[in-house]
């Protein structure tokens, strides 16, 4: 087993999603119970394309990107994955903290670690459909830096002045989630003393299309952990968050309420896109990030499962829970407000776990009204209020990628 960690301290944390910009949109649709997904309406609009009709299916999409506009000093790296890494960015304050961490730090202490899986690959696809007479790209979309799978974190350095270490991890859908581990990594060893660490993923034909060909796209609104769950609902999102390394008797004091205490980051080696039947992978990221953080399942009061409404996933996630936490403990899957945002739900939902520390409101499990018999007590479908000081918020992606974050509040030094 790993040791136990320092916490670090989460300065700031922000995303922005279907239910809309900032933690207060965020927090409001988590109280209400109330979805952002939608009716596909989602097509390519790319001038001069003829696009097929939306897929019959359900997703949860970000209002405005396509009148956003980048300042003018970025738009060379206009694409709609860093529109809404952009507006992402401008709420909730994040900016302003990360310009004061780089005044703090040097701009060269801060790094920048980002989870995605498709990046601007939309751009990329927009691109394709105009090839020239020679098979070129139009000279109009000859930017490199733009069809680059390393162009959100390259973006986001440069809107945020940064010139740390900057890092991209696709790992599907835990890609976000795994960006705390890397950047925890770097600090430990002293090459940092910050990061902000987060992800962006939007809608593209290649997702949608892609995960539609493998028959795991729902035609309804998901339902997290039903007994007649029949896939998931795509949706496009931007998470960040500021994580420093807290000064000496720092933690447990008021300037450090919230922390990162152990992340765990396990493979299944078990199949392409299906986890391993008995969640082994799954197990062993949550056991390393129970010993890095000290902790005992049953201190965990709150858990964001990763719960996509897919048969496989849900089923061996489930049981994990069931079978490892209390049955008072609070577990759900917020899947059913933002849809799976793929590289961008690790961050999404590291934010409502740390909405659920802040404010002790614990969310519960939208559009599900029958829990599969499979799952355990934990499973809620309604909202509660409590005061937790330990959450849970699991990751888990194509290929077997398990990442599960521990994160805590008011922790004694």
């Amino acid at each position: 087993m790993p040791n136990r960690i320092t916490p670090l301290r989460i300065s700031a944390y922000t995303a922005t999603s279907a239910v809309g910009i900032g933690k207060a949109s965020l927090l409001a649709a988590l109280e209400q119970s109330r979805s952002g997904l939608r009716a596909n309406d989602f097509v390519d609009e790319t001038s001069g394309h003829a696009p097929p009709p939306p897929l019959p299916t359900w997703i949860g999409r970000v209002d405005g990107l396509e009148a956003l506009r980048l300042p003018e000093a970025l738009a060379a790296w206009d694409c709609r994955n860093n529109r809404l890494a952009w507006l992402g960015l401008e709420a909730d304050g994040f900016r302003d903290a990360v310009a004061a961490a780089r005044e703090k730090h040097g701009p060269a202490r801060v790094a920048v670690i980002l989870g995605t899986s498709t990046s601007s690959i939309g751009e990329t696809e927009a691109a394709y459909t105009r090839l020239d007479a020679e098979g070129a790209f139009p000279a109009d979309q000859r930017r490199p830096r733009v069809h680059t799978p390393h162009s959100l974190s390259l973006f986001v350095q440069e809107a945020l002045g940064l010139e740390g270490p900057n890092e991209t991890i696709s790992t599907a859908c835990s890609s976000s989630a795994k960006a705390f581990a890397s950047a925890e990594r770097l600090i430990r060893l002293g090459l940092i003393d910050a990061a902000v660490v987060g992800g962006v993923d939007t809608l593209c034909g290649s997702v949608l299309y892609g995960f539609n060909s493998l028959e795991l796209v729902s035609t309804r609104p998901c339902r997290p952990f039903d007994a007649e769950r029949d896939g998931i609902s795509l949706g496009e999102a931007a998470g960040f968050a500021l994580l420093e390394r807290a000064d000496e008797g720092e933690v447990g004091g008021t300037d450090a309420r919230l922390l990162l205490l152990g992340y765990g980051e396990a493979s299944d080696a078990h199949h392409m896109s299906t986890p391993h039947p008995q969640g082994l992978g799954a197990e062993r990221a949550l056991d390393d990030a129970l010993a890095r953080a000290g902790v005992a399942p049953a201190d965990i009061g709150y858990i964001n499962m990763h719960g996509t409404a897919s048969t496989k996933n849900d089923e061996v996630e489930g049981a994990l829970v069931k079978r490892r936490f209390p049955a008072t403990t609070h577990a759900s899957s917020t899947k059913g407000f933002t849809g799976h945002t793929l590289g961008a739900a690790g961050i999404v939902e590291a934010v409502v776990s740390l909405l659920a520390l802040e404010t002790g409101l614990l969310p519960g499990t939208i559009n599900t009204t029958a829990l599969d018999a499979e799952c355990g007590p934990q499973i809620r479908l309604e909202p509660a209020r409590a005061d937790v000081r330990l959450a849970l918020s699991n990751s888990f992606g194509f290929g077997g990628n398990n990442c599960s974050l521990i994160f805590g509040k008011d922790i004694p030094a």
